[in-house]
């Protein structure tokens, strides 16, 4: 039978029609994400990077770009350690027959929130690699109930070990250590996970984020890396001389640290330990006299420099790379003519890929506070307005609660050609100079801290010497019998915590409103 010819065509126009319908419902294919990852190790980036060093006036130098990228880099899944007894069936297993898996596989990441997650697991599974080890008596001990039980360390809610990671590998199945988390991760008292708060190793040894067990300082003491100035089993003269060369400030005309050539590795270690119980730690080219605090990672995006001293700038995420690079196997060691390593330390010579470090500092960006507990209530808000009368405003200025500035250690003068890039305020708050002035670190300045998150971070000033707000604001911590709560040096218990006394005459119902209100933000 033939149709009719106007049929046929109003047929075709139905099919059509219909065919245009469904092509425009038909979802349209998700564009995958391209990340712009910057070079980690950009010489143009790295030239006026860092802070001058105070004492020098001149910026420290870094290893080239070709020096850097010419390393292999390391990039590979690690798994917890568990606490001997609650380890799962069949765990360690299949340790042994899984192998080694990539930490990143950037072929299967789509989206911003996939990088963001996969910089999630960096910052948790990415271990010290140059402190890895085979030797079957450290793994033995990791997997001992003596080892944790008898400096008192406890598990984690998991049931895992804080700190630790097994690392499968082609040559079987090492015992590593955190790299970004165990320093970054707090946990609160009620198991509360704080990703980029800074851990308190000052709680008690009990404490499962009781970081200092001895296999620690074990597993390190063959490896003499720059960047692990950890306390070694090692004879005194050894010990001393690796220690110099962690923390010598050899342009000084009275350095400090010369004492560590003569230290006993008893004394030497009481030192870091005494940082470390005040939340604070004495990474290289810093002091384990003048240790710095933990950072808070939080709201991370929003500073202006990195750093308790300011010791570089952070203008974008390619600067948080090239830190996290920097403290992990890139460190400095060449300031003007001093070249602090002398024979023994060596770097580790592998570096983590420049994606992994872009999805690390996605991360840290993408960081938020937990949930504060603390209600902005009547005497809170009271508090709110002794903080804008005393004048806080002007240094920890809203919404941040940092200026992002700098202010000026005790005794010392910016230099007349001090970089553009430094916003300096021309007053001292007159804490404790000797981070500033007297390391490495040193560029004699302190950068104005956000107070936002002071609720859950314990430990305040650059070197933690005070446990709490009360005592922050306590007068009696400006006499020489003030019992300090934070970092004190080994032998003492008393002593002043100089500086900073803006609220001290407050009295004390003005405090409390005032504590209140700090511990809302």
């Amino acid at each position: 039978m033939i149709r009719p010819r106007w049929r046929l065509a109003g047929r075709m126009l139905t099919v059509s029609a219909i065919l245009a319908c469904l092509l425009r419902a038909a979802p349209a294919t998700p564009q995958r994400w391209k990340p712009n990852i910057p070079k980690t190790w950009d010489e143009v980036a790295l030239a006026d990077w860092p802070t001058p060093v105070a004492g020098l006036n001149l910026r420290p130098s870094h290893l080239s770009a070709n020096e850097y990228y010419s390393w292999p880099t390391e990039s590979v899944r690690t798994y917890p350690v568990y606490y001997p007894g609650l380890e799962p069936k069949g765990y360690w297993e299949m340790l042994q027959r899984i192998g080694p898996k990539p930490l990143l596989e950037t072929d299967t990441l789509n989206s911003e929130d996939d990088w963001i997650a996969a910089g999630r697991r960096v910052f948790d599974e990415l271990d010290h690699f140059v402190l890895r080890t085979y030797d079957s008596k450290f793994i033995a001990a990791a997997r001992s109930l003596d080892t944790f039980q008898i400096p008192g360390v406890k598990p984690l809610p998991d049931g895992t070990v804080f700190g630790m990671r097994w690392v499968p590998t082609t040559q079987g199945v090492a015992l590593s250590f955190n790299n970004c988390s165990a320093c970054h991760l707090l946990y609160l008292k009620d198991g509360t996970r704080i990703p980029g708060a800074p851990v308190l190793a000052a709680m008690s040894r009990a404490d499962p984020t009781a970081v200092n067990v001895p296999l620690l300082r074990t597993v390190s003491n063959a490896n003499h890396i720059i960047g692990t100035a950890i306390p070694f089993r090692m004879p005194d003269e050894a010990l001393g001389l690796l220690w110099y060369r962690a923390y010598g400030v050899p342009w000084l005309k009275e350095d400090p640290n010369e004492r560590l050539k003569t230290m006993t590795a008893a004394d030497a270690t009481a030192f870091a330990s005494a940082g470390l119980q005040g939340g604070a730690f004495p990474r290289w080219n810093g002091s384990v006299f003048y240790p710095t605090k933990i950072p808070d990672l939080i709201g991370f995006k929003d500073r202006k420099y990195i750093d308790a001293t300011a010791t570089h700038l952070h203008r974008n995420i390619g600067d948080l790379m090239r830190y996290a690079a920097l403290v992990s196997f890139a460190e400095t060691t060449d300031f003007g003519p001093h070249h602090v390593i002398g024979e023994g330390p060596t770097r580790s010579a592998l570096r983590a890929p420049d994606e992994a470090l872009y999805a690390l500092a996605l991360y840290i960006y993408s960081l938020k506070p937990p949930p504060n507990p603390n209600a902005f209530d009547a005497k809170a808000m009271a508090g709110e307005r002794i903080f804008a009368r005393e004048g806080c405003p002007r240094c920890h200025t809203p919404p941040l609660y940092t200026s992002n500035k700098l202010t000026l250690a005790e005794g010392f003068e910016p230099p007349k050609d001090a970089p553009a890039t430094l916003d300096i305020l021309p007053i001292s708050v007159k804490t404790d100079p000797g981070l500033a002035l007297r390391t490495r670190k040193g560029t004699g300045y302190y950068k104005v801290p956000s107070l936002k998150g002071v609720w859950y971070r314990g430990h305040y000033l650059h070197d933690g010497a005070a446990a709490s707000l009360e005592e922050m604001f306590d007068p009696d911590r400006l006499k020489d019998t003030h019992v300090r709560g934070g970092f004190t040096a080994p032998g003492a218990t008393n002593g002043v915590i100089q500086g900073h006394e803006f609220g001290l005459r407050l009295n004390p119902l003005e405090r409390e409103q005032l504590l209140a209100f700090l511990r809302t933000l």
